[in-house]
């Protein structure tokens, strides 16, 4: 029989919150081959990243890629680590803290926000046992991906769906799938390059760089690369930008199948030969600076462009934890909690919060031990 988990600590007197999971990809626990083997492990294990037999996988990620990939890694990780350790952790834990202060001073006690990744810590069951303990009864999962994929926002859905498989309570879900052409999200990305542009200038090119994806997902289904390109054309079309001032391309290829083209390092090196003087990368996709952003296009796609014959290069953050983003967010995730009592309806729900040492009485009468 099946043993259900509820919340011991549960009590008649204790209100009903409303709760969101805010979840990013993950990073390993320091910069070392075997910290780093041990996150990849756990990441390209998932079928939805890696859509091959699993047999098979298992042969070439242990066999081959687990074996030499780890050792690459933590050398690049070892360029961009800060103090706070890896900077994608870093600067989620300021988004979830700066996001969490904004909605708590809204709506106060009634709300809870924790932070989790899907791979690596802070995990998403231990953030769901924290927001079970806090009595959240309607749960909404944020995953820091503007645009939708199997292999990033579904992934989060189906380790929060595995954790709530044991739970006895089950609270309301909503999921946001993705916000790529949410108007605060593209306002806040074209404000932050024209701050850029303020104090670097303007350059010759701007490209738009989002992270790679094989051919085959996209022919499967997946909606990912038609939301990069609207991600993209709606930056450039309030930018007033000509055709041939900028570029959509994806990044971070692995393996020898063909992925989602134009390639980032190849179109850099093509505008490199061709003498461009001067370009601004932006990673849209990204959420926050990390390994992908700090040093595969800060560092190794500038080298490229510049060992290729190129000018000036420059990459614009990604919007971090900048107040434009978080308010961005927080308008997000206020649309998506609409009809939620206390949300955009100026109501709370009755026999809960209003009237808590009544409901606990009545309660206690009927049988209850709190």
């Amino acid at each position: 029989m099946a043993k259900y988990k509820g919340n011991p600590e549960y009590q008649h007197r204790q209100p009903v919150r409303t709760g969101v999971l805010l979840t990013n990809l993950g990073t390993p626990d320091a910069p070392t081959t075997p910290a780093v083997r041990s996150y990849l492990s756990q990441f390209l294990s998932d079928p939805r990243v890696i859509e091959v037999p699993k047999p098979v996988w298992w042969f070439i990620l242990h066999g081959i890629i687990l074996r030499t990939r780890p050792r690459q890694s933590a050398r690049a990780y070892q360029k961009v680590w800060t103090d706070e350790g890896s900077p994608l952790l870093a600067i989620s834990k300021r988004q979830a803290t700066l996001l969490r202060e904004t909605l708590q001073g809204q709506y106060g006690d009634m709300f809870r926000l924790e932070l989790a990744t899907s791979y690596g810590s802070p995990d998403i069951g231990s953030a769901l046992e924290k927001l079970l303990k806090d009595n959240v009864q309607r749960l909404l999962i944020l995953p820091l991906y503007p645009q939708y994929s199997a292999t990033t926002t579904a992934t989060t859905i189906d380790a929060v769906m595995r954790q709530l498989k044991k739970w006895r309570h089950i609270p309301e879900i909503r999921t946001i799938n993705s916000y790529h052409d949410y108007p605060p999200y593209i306002n806040a990305l074209v404000e932050s390059i024209r701050d850029f542009w303020a104090t670097s200038g303007k350059p010759e090119k701007l490209l738009f760089s989002f992270h790679g994806l094989p051919q085959k997902y996209f022919a499967a289904g997946d909606p990912y690369f038609c939301q990069c390109q609207k991600t993209a054309r709606l930056i450039v079309e309030q930018l007033e930008l000509e055709d041939d001032q900028w570029k959509l391309t994806f990044q971070s290829r692995l393996g020898l199948q063909e992925w989602l083209k134009p390639y980032t390092d190849k179109t850099l090196i093509e505008w490199g030969k061709a003498g461009v003087g001067s370009v601004q990368v932006i990673c849209p996709g990204f959420s926050a600076d990390c390994l992908e952003t700090l040093e595969e296009i800060k560092i190794q796609n500038m080298e490229f462009f510049k060992d290729a014959g190129g000018g000036e290069f420059s990459y614009i953050p990604a919007l971090n934890d900048q107040g434009i983003h978080i308010n961005a967010l927080n308008e997000l995730v206020i649309r998506h909690c609409q009809g939620w009592p206390g949300f955009g309806t100026g109501d709370i729900e009755s026999g809960t919060n209003d009237d808590l040492e009544s409901v606990a009485q009545r309660a206690m009468t009927m049988g209850a031990r709190h």
